[in-house]
């Protein structure tokens, strides 16, 4: 029996050693493992360029502690709708997608796709996260909002002739990836087929639609330029439209998190950040551009006076979304007010 006893004594002795000695590692030392799901393919240019450094970037200040594993193109389930709630549930840590791609949710982040809105995605992304810093907390309320953003400005790749007037528009089917994208292409006379991103090549290639709306970033990734022949851009300081991001967390897991990792989660969040993914998105384009001219694409660039007519019908769009905002209780015009000041702001420092 003393035998026993001395083993339990030298198992205390070993342990207070321990103790006394720092070997026992304390709470701020626990490690991580954050799995991020997205649904793009890894050389496009939001996963190849921000969100695999931002990863590289978070692992590396928390001394390694902070573990990043990155899913793609839908690797762990579901459809891109489907991401927000990924992150809002736990079912995995961190998420990038478009709110837009579940119509109607997140009704304040429409001020940024509204017709004619965005300047650059750098510009546009700075004002985007101001935005939601004073009107978007409660909408994003059960998730911990990493960054927010869009694209640079959004043009159209159509099959065809093009469109080189306002009059073309009449008759394609063309997909659009937000309900204010979808109801500015009805309004300008075309029939809009919303479908996320990844679908879109499929639905071009076998001629379900006859165009679309996206930004240049997405065309590489996607050989765009080899299912359409043209490429409407518009004169002017700011694009037809864009689509408003988040990369967002799972609130309990940000909250279960040590202080010294949460701030390193926060030194890598907000405005900065998501400035950061916005100059990507621009960065983005070049790439998609080149290709669409090696292609022997027609690239069309509509004057000033062809996009004032564009505008002329879009402008009632802007009034509709600020009556829908108003009878929801927000101030509509006092946020697209805002949202025009802020990226005249950000736009003006370019």
């Amino acid at each position: 029996m003393s035998s026993v006893v001395n083993k339990i004594f030298a198992a205390a002795v070993v342990a207070a050693a321990a103790l006394i000695g720092g070997q026992v590692a304390p709470a701020e030392a626990q490690e991580v493992t954050l799995r991020i799901h997205h649904f793009l393919p890894p050389p496009a240019p939001v996963p190849k360029n921000f969100i695999t450094p931002w990863a590289e970037k978070v692992a590396a200040e928390s001394g390694g502690r902070i573990k990043v594993e990155i899913y793609p193109t839908m690797q762990l389930g579901g459809k891109p709708p489907a991401l927000y709630d990924q992150a809002r549930d736990g079912v995995v840590d961190i998420i990038w997608t478009l709110p837009g791609y579940t119509p109607g949710r997140f009704p304040g982040t429409e001020a940024f796709e509204l017709p004619f809105m965005p300047a650059s995605a750098e510009a546009t992304s700075q004002a985007a996260w101001k935005f939601y810093e004073k009107y978007l907390t409660a909408e994003f309320a059960d998730v911990h909002v990493i960054a927010v953003h869009v694209h640079g400005p959004g043009l159209l790749h159509v099959k065809g002739k093009g469109v080189e007037k306002l009059e073309d528009m009449q008759g394609l089917k063309l997909r659009g990836p937000t309900r204010q994208a979808n109801a500015l292409i009805s309004a300008l006379g075309a029939t809009p087929i919303g479908m996320p991103v990844p679908a879109m090549p499929e639905a071009l290639a076998k001629g379900v639609i006859d165009g679309t709306a996206i930004p240049w970033e997405v065309t590489a990734p996607l050989k765009v330029a080899e299912l359409v022949d043209s490429h409407t851009n518009f004169s002017g300081s700011r694009g037809l439209y864009t689509s408003f991001f988040v990369f967002a967390m799972n609130k309990a897991k940000y909250e279960s998190l040590p202080a010294d990792l949460k701030a390193v989660i926060d030194a890598n969040s907000g405005i900065e950040t998501s400035k950061w993914v916005g100059r990507v998105m621009d960065e983005g384009d070049a790439p998609g551009i080149a290709i669409a001219e090696k292609s022997g694409n027609k690239m069309i660039l509509l004057d000033e006076a062809e996009v004032a007519r564009w505008k002329a019908v879009a402008a009632p769009l802007v009034d509709t979304w600020i009556a829908e905002m108003n009878a929801k209780g927000y101030d509509g015009a006092a946020m697209v007010a805002d949202a025009k000041a802020l990226i005249a702001e950000y736009a003006g420092a370019e």
